[in-house]
C-alpha cells in the first residue's frame, strides 16, 4: 500500500508512524509545507486515557515522551485577587516542538518518507497515485475545501480572540486568571510544559478586544500589553511569541470524513475549543482509530468506513464539550460576582465532564468548600437542599417534568393519571407537575389531553392532589394550563406524533394562519373577541385548578402551542397590536399571566415555560429569551422554566447531555430569577454539579421518571442520603437499600498471595 499524507503534524506523524510499523512494506511519504524545527505554539497537553492508547500502540513513541513530560495535578483559580485550588486532576504537557521531534525520529527510524519544505501535490493527483490519501492539514485544510461538495463541512465561528504565547517559567498549576479591566473581562489560560517554561493563551470577547484597542496593535505591542495585564500572574516576566496573533477560534464539523481514498484527520476533520486540551489528543486517537480500522477491514473502503463510524461519536461528544466551555468564556461576565469557591467550581464543571461526583473523588476538601458555602448541611448533596418560590418550599431541587400521557377521557384524568402522578410523588421529587392541562376543549393537542374546562375535570384533578398531599406529605404537585393553538386536533403521539386526526377534527386558531407542517392543519388567525376569549378560558381553568389544590401553576408559553406561537416571530406573523416587535408579541401572553394571576392565590407561585430558541433561523434567540423573561419578572412570574424548540416543524435542535441548560443558565444571571432547567439532564450527578455550580435552582426531569418512577429515592440512596430532602414513603422504607443484583455481587475470595 503506497500512503500519502498531507501535513506534519502531530496526527500526520502519529498516523504515519503506526501505518509503518503496523506493516513496513507500506510506501508512507509525508508532506510539510514548514521546515522541520517550524511549529506554531508552544505545550501540549495530553490525557491519561490518549497516553495508554500510545503506549499499547508503540511503545517506543510513549517511552521517548514519557521522558519529556512535565506532570502537575492541581488547578488554580485566580478571581478578585482570590485563589482557589482544586487537586487531583492529572495532568501531562510536554513542548509541541519536542513532541514533533519525537514523532520525526519515529517515523525515520521506521523509514517513513519526510519532505519538509514542500508543498503536498493536488489531492486529487495524489488519490491517483496513491492508495490512500490522509489529510492532516489543519483547520485550514485545503483538501478539505477541494471536496467540499462531498465532505460538506460547516465552520462556526466564535466571539472570542484568543492569542497564543508563552513566559520562560513554569506554572505549578493549571491557572486560570481573570482580570476585570476597564474595557471589560480577559482571561489568561495557563499551563506548564517544561521545567522553565509554560503556555499562556490570553482570551477576551471581541467587543472587549477592540474596546481595548488590540486591533491597532502589531505582535510586540500586544505581547507586552497582555504581560502587564497579567503582570501578578506572570511574576513580573515578560510574555514571547512564535509568529503569534490574535484569532478567533472555529469549530469545523464534516458531514463526510472520506471520499474515495482520500480520508480526513485531525483539525481537517474536526475542532475542538483549546479550553478542554484536546486538539492534539482527537489528532492522536484519529491516526490510531484510522491504523486499527486498516487492520480490522478487509479493504481500505470497509477500513475507512469503520474509521468514520468509530470516530464520529467521539467527536461529537467532545465537540459538544468544548462548545460549552468555549460558550461559558465567551460568557465569563455573568459569573464574575459568584462567591469565589462556587465560581470555581461553575469554571472546573462548565463542559459538563467534570462533575460534583467526579470532582468530589479528585478533590473532596475543595468539592466540601463549595457545598459549605452554598449551604449544604453537613452529608446533604446539592439537589436535597430546599427551595422556596413565594409561599411554597420545596424540599429537594428536583422536579417530574411536565409529560402528555394522552391518556385522558373527554379532558378528565382518570385513575391512569391518579396511578402516573401519585407514583411520582411517592417517589420522592420536590415538585410533581401533571401535563399540559388545557383550558378548552378546542385547546387540546390530542382527544386523549387532560383539561380544566368543565367542574367534573376539576373534581377528578382534586382526587389526584389529595392523595398526592395525604400520601406523600412534602411533596408539591403543581398543574401546568395550556393551549395547544396551531398543534390541535392530532392523533395520539404513539398513533402519529403532530399528525392530524382521521376524522372527528376539531377547528384550529392560533396567532397568523400558518400550519404548522405541511399537510396540517390551517388555524384561523384570532380576532380579538377571540383573543379575551381564551383569556377568560385560562382565568378560569386557573381558578378551578385552586379549588382542585395544586400547590403551583405554571403558563406553558412554549413548544409552538398558542401562547409560544405569539412570542416567536417565526409563527406571529399579525401586523395589528399583538404582532410585530417582541414588545408587541409578548402582549397577549402578558395579558394571560395576568388574568391567571388575579385568580391564583396570592400565596401559590406561579412559572412560565418558555422556549428560550426556536433552533432555527429568524426565530426566538437567547438574547430575546432573556427579555422574555424580564417582561413577565415585571409582572410577577416567580420562576422561568427554560425549554427550547419544538416550535416550528424544520428546527433543528444541538442535542446532547444538558443541552437546554445554558439557556437557563443565561436567564439566571441575567435576569436574577429562579429557573428551572430541563433537557437531557438524567443523573444525580448532573443536577448536583447544575445547582452547585449556580446554573439553575431547580432540575426538571422527564424520560428518566418514566423509567423509573422513584428517581429522586433511588438517588438518595446511591449517595448514601437520608435526611428531610426526600422521605421514603414508611410502606417502602424497606426497599431503600439497593438489592443484590445476583452471584456477581457476592464477596469474592482471596486466591493470590502477594510475596
Amino acid at each position: 500500500m503506497r500512503v500519502a499524507i498531507i501535513g506534519g503534524g502531530p496526527g500526520g506523524l502519529y498516523a504515519a508512524a503506526l501505518l509503518k510499523r503496523l506493516d513496513p512494506q507500506r510506501d508512507i511519504t509525508v508532506w510539510e509545507r514548514n521546515a522541520p524545527d517550524d511549529t506554531f505554539g508552544f505545550g501540549v497537553v495530553l490525557s491519561d486515557e490518549t497516553l495508554g492508547g500510545i503506549e499499547h500502540a508503540d511503545p517506543v513513541v510513549y517511552e521517548a515522551l514519557q521522558k519529556h513530560f512535565t506532570r502537575w495535578d492541581d488547578i488554580d483559580i485566580v478571581h478578585r485577587s482570590t485563589r482557589q485550588t482544586s487537586s487531583g486532576h492529572g495532568f501531562a504537557a510536554l513542548g509541541r516542538k519536542r513532541l514533533l521531534e519525537i514523532l520525526h525520529d519515529r517515523c525515520r527510524d521506521l523509514g517513513v518518507e519526510l519532505r519538509f519544505r514542500s508543498e503536498a501535490p493536488y489531492p486529487d493527483w495524489l488519490a491517483q497515485s496513491y492508495d490512500l490519501v490522509i489529510a492532516a492539514d489543519g483547520v485550514n485544510s485545503t483538501t478539505r475545501e477541494a471536496y467540499a461538495d462531498v465532505f460538506r463541512p460547516q465552520v462556526a465561528t466564535h466571539h472570542c480572540r484568543y492569542i497564543w504565547l508563552a513566559v520562560d517559567f513554569a506554572f505549578d498549576a493549571f491557572r486560570f486568571e481573570i482580570a476585570e479591566t476597564e474595557h471589560g473581562v480577559m482571561q489568561l489560560h495557563g499551563y506548564p510544559y517544561a521545567p522553565d517554561a509554560s503556555t499562556v493563551i490570553v482570551e477576551m470577547h471581541e467587543d472587549v478586544w477592540r474596546a481595548a484597542g488590540f486591533e491597532e496593535l502589531d505582535e510586540t505591542e500586544s505581547v507586552e500589553r497582555c504581560a502587564k495585564i497579567f503582570a501578578e500572574a506572570l511574576r513580573g516576566r515578560p510574555l514571547r511569541s512564535n509568529k503569534s496573533a490574535w484569532t478567533t477560534f472555529r469549530t469545523v464539523v464534516n458531514e463526510r470524513w472520506s471520499h474515495g481514498n482520500v480520508v480526513l484527520l485531525g483539525d481537517a476533520a474536526h475542532t475542538a475549543h483549546f479550553s478542554i486540551g484536546s486538539g492534539t489528543k482527537l489528532a492522536v486517537e484519529d491516526a490510531l482509530a484510522l491504523a486499527a480500522c486498516l487492520e480490522e477491514q478487509p479493504t481500505p473502503a470497509e477500513a475507512l468506513a469503520a474509521y468514520e463510524e468509530e470516530r464520529k461519536p467521539v467527536v461529537a461528544s467532545t465537540q459538544r464539550a468544548a462548545r460549552a466551555s468555549l460558550e461559558w468564556f465567551e460568557n465569563l461576565g455573568l459569573y464574575l460576582d459568584q462567591q469565589p469557591r462556587q465560581f470555581a467550581f461553575n469554571l472546573l464543571t462548565r463542559s459538563r465532564r467534570v462533575t460534583h461526583d467526579n470532582l468530589r473523588l479528585r478533590d473532596a476538601r475543595f468539592t466540601g468548600a463549595v457545598e459549605r458555602e452554598f449551604g449544604c448541611p453537613p452529608g446533604t448533596p446539592p439537589m436535597f437542599t430546599p427551595f422556596r418560590l413565594r409561599g411554597l418550599t420545596l424540599r429537594n431541587r428536583v422536579v417530574v417534568s411536565p409529560m402528555d400521557m394522552y391518556s385522558a377521557v373527554d379532558g378528565v384524568p382518570g385513575d391512569f393519571h391518579l396511578v402516573h402522578l401519585g407514583a411520582r410523588a411517592l417517589g420522592g421529587a420536590g415538585l410533581v407537575m401533571t401535563e399540559m392541562v388545557c383550558v378548552s376543549a378546542e385547546g387540546r393537542i390530542t382527544p386523549g389531553c387532560t383539561g380544566l374546562y368543565t367542574g367534573r375535570q376539576a373534581e377528578s384533578w382534586k382526587r389526584i392532589t389529595e392523595f398526592v398531599h395525604a400520601r406523600s406529605p412534602g411533596t408539591a404537585i403543581g398543574v401546568q394550563l395550556g393551549h395547544s393553538g396551531r398543534k390541535g386536533s392530532t392523533r395520539l403521539m404513539w398513533e402519529g406524533m403532530d399528525e392530524p386526526l382521521p376524522e372527528g377534527n376539531w377547528p384550529l386558531v392560533a396567532a397568523s394562519p400558518l400550519p404548522y407542517k405541511p399537510g396540517s392543519q390551517t388555524p384561523r388567525e384570532l380576532t380579538r373577541a377571540q383573543l379575551t376569549d381564551i383569556r377568560e378560558q385560562f382565568s378560569a381553568a386557573a381558578w378551578r385548578a385552586a379549588r382542585a389544590g395544586f400547590d403551583l401553576l405554571e403558563l406553558h408559553c412554549a413548544h409552538g402551542y398558542l401562547l409560544s406561537g405569539f412570542l416567536s416571530p417565526l409563527t406571529n406573523r399579525r401586523t395589528d397590536a399583538y404582532g410585530g416587535s417582541l414588545e408587541k408579541r409578548l402582549r397577549f401572553p402578558l395579558e394571560v399571566f395576568d388574568a391567571v394571576r388575579a385568580v391564583w392565590p396570592e400565596e401559590k407561585p406561579m412559572t412560565v415555560r418558555i422556549s428560550a430558541t426556536d433552533w432555527a433561523e429568524g426565530g426566538t434567540t437567547a438574547e430575546d429569551a432573556v427579555e422574555i423573561a424580564r417582561a413577565f419578572a415585571a409582572h410577577g412570574v416567580d420562576a422561568i422554566d427554560v425549554s427550547t424548540g419544538q416550535v416550528v416543524a424544520d428546527d433543528h435542535p444541538e442535542f446532547g447531555r444538558s443541552y437546554q441548560t445554558p439557556y437557563a443558565d443565561r436567564i439566571r444571571h441575567t435576569t436574577g430569577l429562579p429557573v428551572i432547567a430541563v433537557g437531557a439532564i438524567s443523573s444525580w450527578d448532573d443536577v448536583n454539579s447544575l445547582i452547585l455550580a449556580g446554573r439553575t435552582d431547580l432540575c426538571a426531569l422527564a424520560r428518566p421518571h418514566l423509567y423509573d418512577p422513584h428517581w429522586t429515592l433511588h438517588a438518595a440512596a446511591e449517595q448514601g442520603y437520608d435526611g428531610p430532602g426526600v422521605v421514603w414513603p414508611a410502606p417502602y422504607r424497606a426497599g431503600s437499600r439497593r438489592p443484590q443484583t445476583g452471584r456477581t455481587d457476592a464477596p469474592r475470595p482471596r486466591l493470590t498471595l502477594e510475596t
